[in-house]
């Protein structure tokens, strides 16, 4: 499903991902941890295509295409998707308006018909009880006002709507309480199934108690420096990152 061999990413002239390679297919779960600076974040934001990264070496396959030429658009439209650390809220535009237009853009994409706001409605409702989002999320501005925990639940309801092939959540931990933490986690093992899979971008092995990974890599340095199962993470839990830097 996606390949990514030997990247190599600038930041203003400073090297930050020095040659990572990692490979996801269909139905994996793969956790990716390491110490703040390593290049976890960065890896995320140019799979989704921020122009602020500058790639100088490598490729990204997905799906057998080559995607560093793609715009965020034509990414989100082959089934990537990116759940931010920190979602930007967006007053003025309601939840039900924005995923109206998301769901709408990716049909057209695909050359199949839109639908209209009557039809999406019935959608979004079945969407939102399979997660568990409460009825009020439709009409409140994106993210405007939410807590931590509800900007993530409407990450996972984007999620459910737009059924991605491929997510890619960036710490999406990041200050969530347990109940939260715990609500969330439960929303992607819903929609995880043997036709799609997830990247999960974390400092912490807590939300791998709840999100169980098949793969984890530690990045030091630009660099997967160590794989394994999720034992890896526990192991990591009592010995710090320090322990990798000599493999």
């Amino acid at each position: 499903m996606l390949e990514i061999k030997e990247l190599k990413v600038d930041v203003e002239g400073k090297a930050i991902l020095k040659g990572l390679n990692l490979k996801i297919c269909q139905g994996e779960i793969h956790a990716l941890m390491g110490p703040n600076g390593a290049g976890k974040s960065t890896l995320a934001k140019v799979l989704a295509g921020d122009p602020s990264y500058e790639v100088v070496g490598g490729e990204i396959l997905f799906e057998t295409q080559n995607i560093l030429e793609m715009s965020p658009e034509e990414r989100a439209h082959l089934g990537l998707f990116m759940g931010f650390q920190y979602p930007i809220e967006i007053p003025g535009i309601s939840n039900v308006q924005f995923l109206h237009a998301a769901y709408n853009a990716k049909l057209k994409a695909h050359g199949k018909a839109v639908v209209t706001e009557e039809e999406f409605q019935k959608i979004l409702d079945e969407k939102m009880a399979l997660v568990d989002v409460k009825s009020e999320f439709k009409q409140r501005n994106l993210n405007e006002g939410f807590s931590g925990g509800e900007k993530k639940r409407n990450e996972i309801l984007q999620m459910a709507v737009l059924a991605p092939k491929l997510a890619i959540l960036d710490e999406t931990d990041s200050g969530l309480d347990i109940d939260a933490m715990r609500t969330v986690a439960q929303g992607v093992n819903t929609l995880m199934g043997t036709e799609n899979g997830l990247l999960l971008i974390t400092h912490y092995q807590r939300l791998l108690d709840y999100i169980r990974p098949d793969f984890v890599h530690v990045v030091i340095d630009g660099a997967i420096v160590q794989s394994g199962g999720p034992e890896l993470a526990m192991e990591l839990e009592q010995k710090g990152y320090d322990w990798c830097k000599n493999f």
